[in-house]
């Protein structure tokens, strides 16, 4: 079942193409950035985006490989929204897919996550320091792209840029600092969220409006669109990573309670007073690792505590939310239309 409620199932089937004809439009361009990478860390960049084995023999280009593009297509329907053309706002999208990467090869090194995309994870085949240098390039190469945009709408997008990598920083060191905590509030969650993820896909969107020359107001919904999408899309991840089947997550199933991460739904459940919550956070207080009838009490006892549910509904919140920033960046009834279908299939992403 879907995490969010709709009537138009359809719309989630409509959005897929539109991640297609992101990634063709992005990947050349794409290719073309890597290429300034020292060789050693562009071999690192073909194997983590899945366009070679370890040993840089090229695969086949398929649907999953290089990442389904979320945040490039978020860029190219943002400036289209707003009466710009993709083609203009394609190093915008190069830029954001760059530093998704450059997160995502540092988040495995800082969580020791050995599984991204399906396959091992760069630092396991390649080694920490290799990762932690590549990640640092890609974000060298994000900058560089952006600043090869001339006239206002570079800076702009340079300055952009910038200020999520600030907010994404600390909403990074807030989910390492919450390993180590007992309590955590739901909306000190939330507040973290909207840096590790919600700050991305709000930049995303407002390069989009600011490559196209859209005014503050239009590129500000942009950007709230964005933030409040990005939280929900990270409260889907936080329910794959105790329910979704490692086929679709790319993640063992229970892997974030094994790994005692407090996700959306284990910080809810915990805060639950009754004898569910509090036999929960006994059964996570505990030393050593956790065996796998306990995981799987953990999970029964997160969804009996209301962890689900909450997140869940926090879903739904947030995409009401993104949706009512989106209109006030007054795209057409088109591009309202391809930005919502895409919500709606980012949202539901446990089909």
């Amino acid at each position: 079942m879907s995490a969010i409620a709709t009537k138009d199932r359809s719309a989630p089937a409509a959005a897929r193409p539109l991640l297609g004809w992101a990634r063709d439009l992005v990947t050349p361009a794409l290719r073309d950035e890597v290429g300034r990478v020292p060789a050693p860390e562009a071999r690192v960049v073909g194997y983590h985006r899945g366009w070679t084995e370890a040993d840089g023999t090229p695969l086949p280009a398929g649907p999953a490989g290089g990442g389904k593009a979320v945040r490039p297509a978020l860029v190219l329907l943002s400036a289209q929204a707003v009466g710009g053309t993709a083609e203009d706002a394609v190093p915008g999208a190069v830029a954001v897919e760059l530093v998704h990467d450059f997160s995502l090869l540092h988040d495995d090194v800082i969580d020791g996550d050995r599984l991204r995309r399906h396959r091992p994870a760069a630092w396991t085949v390649f080694g920490t320091p290799a990762a932690v240098l590549t990640g640092d390039a890609l974000l060298v190469c994000a900058l560089r792209a952006l600043g090869r945009v001339p006239g206002p709408a570079g800076h702009l997008a340079v300055r952009e840029m910038l200020s999520m990598l600030a907010e994404l920083m600390v909403g990074q060191s807030q989910d390492v600092a919450f390993e180590d905590r007992r309590h955590v509030e739901v909306d000190q969650y939330l507040a973290m969220a909207a840096g590790k993820t919600g700050a991305l896909m709000g930049t995303a969107c407002a390069l989009g409006g600011l490559l196209s020359g859209a005014p503050e107001r239009r590129v500000d919904g942009l950007r709230d669109f964005g933030r409040c999408l990005g939280v929900a899309f990270q409260c889907v991840d936080d329910l794959l990573g105790i329910w979704g089947a490692s086929d679709r997550s790319g993640k063992p199933v229970g892997a974030d309670i094994a790994a005692r991460k407090k996700s959306l739904p284990v910080v809810a459940a915990l805060a639950d007073r009754g004898e569910a919550g509090r036999h929960l956070a006994d059964l996570l207080e505990r030393p050593g690792p956790l065996e796998e009838a306990e995981v799987a009490l953990a999970v029964e006892l997160v969804e009996r505590a209301g962890g689900r549910e909450r997140t869940e509904q926090e879903v739904r919140r947030q995409t009401a939310a993104a949706m009512r920033a989106l209109a006030r960046a007054e795209p057409s009834p088109e591009a309202y239309r391809r930005l919502h279908d895409l919500a709606l299939l980012l949202t539901g992403r446990d089909h």
